[in-house]
């Protein structure tokens, strides 16, 4: 009888563990599904807020087109491709009734100016009833006026900064800090002018002529285009185009911009199509995560590879 109480007891805690167990399994299985209901939910909402769940914004009507050039023209801030891209998506849309370019911008590479300023002039010729402004807001200068020189006209703000019509190339010398510390500069080419300018060898008189002459160059190709894009606005003065910058005002006065005028302004009275639609294109979030993800790599591979090549 004892043995058979003994059996029958630990059948029924054999049997209450096992629901406890199965029980403990449910609700673990059922948390992960809630946590994985809420992490999805929270992956849809970031995918609309990056644009991965559309194109961007759609607005039926007529509009006027905005493209952002905000920050230093380069690979990385702002790219020729990222602005001709949102350029060609604008004027090809068949609602758009007037385009701006809004800039904010230093400058940068003059390549990338040049190419985004040429295929301003390109869609102007295939599309010579949309007219293309640039509104300024805190600076438009180097190769940020390079390209608003493409414009129809130009709009800023009393206080932005217009100008900088100029070309630079700079760099450092550490000569004579090497010898003060003993360090022997051992450079090694084939061609004589492969080390051209070399921060750690001293400077060639040779190669600096040439280096002026090369920014001389680049520089009428600079002066070229503002007097193209100005015509007979622009009113030259003698240091008009060594690199100085004038306030917005002072840029009116002096034929670089045509007005004052925001963004709001020149949709609502200029293009008089006051809805506003961002063409502009922006990098989304997995585009984001792999460039993040191929630096941290790059970086993590660097000492056992090496970050510069021995041959430049």
């Amino acid at each position: 009888m004892s043995d058979s109480n003994n059996n029958w007891e630990r059948q029924a805690l054999e049997k209450v563990a096992l629901a406890s167990v199965q029980e403990q399994r449910k609700s673990r299985q059922w948390g992960i599904f809630f946590k994985s209901l809420g992490f999805l939910y929270l992956f849809i909402v970031l995918f609309a807020i990056l644009g991965w769940m559309g194109e961007g914004e759609k607005v039926l009507g007529k509009h006027t087109a905005l493209v952002e050039m905000q920050g230093v023209i380069s690979s990385e801030e702002v790219s020729a491709d990222m602005v001709i891209t949102g350029l060609q998506n604008a004027f090809d849309d068949k609602n758009t009734v007037g385009v701006v370019l809004r800039i904010n911008s230093p400058g940068g590479s003059p390549v990338q100016a040049g190419q985004i300023y040429d295929e301003i002039r390109r869609l102007r010729n295939l599309h010579p009833k949309t007219p293309l402004y640039v509104v300024v807001d805190d600076i438009c200068a180097s190769g940020g006026y390079y390209v608003a020189a493409a414009a129809d006209r130009i709009f800023v703000d009393k206080a932005s900064l217009v100008g900088s019509i100029g070309v630079l190339m700079d760099g450092f010398g550490f000569t004579k800090a090497m010898e003060k510390v003993g360090v022997e500069r051992r450079l090694l080419t084939a061609g004589e002018n492969k080390g051209f300018l070399d921060p750690f060898s001293p400077a060639d008189p040779k190669q600096e002529a040439y280096a002026r002459n090369m920014l001389e160059e680049v520089h009428q190709q600079f002066i070229d285009i503002v007097r193209k894009g100005r015509g007979k606005r622009l009113k030259e003065t003698p240091d008009m185009f060594s690199g100085l910058v004038w306030s917005g005002a002072k840029s009116i006065e002096l034929g670089l911009t045509d007005a004052f005028g925001s963004l709001d302004y020149v949709a609502r009275d200029v293009i008089k199509a006051e809805d506003i639609v961002d063409f502009t294109p922006h990098e989304d979030l997995a585009s984001r995560l792999a460039d993040k993800l191929g630096v941290g790599a790059a970086k993590a591979l660097s000492p056992f590879f090496g970050s510069k090549s021995p041959l430049r």
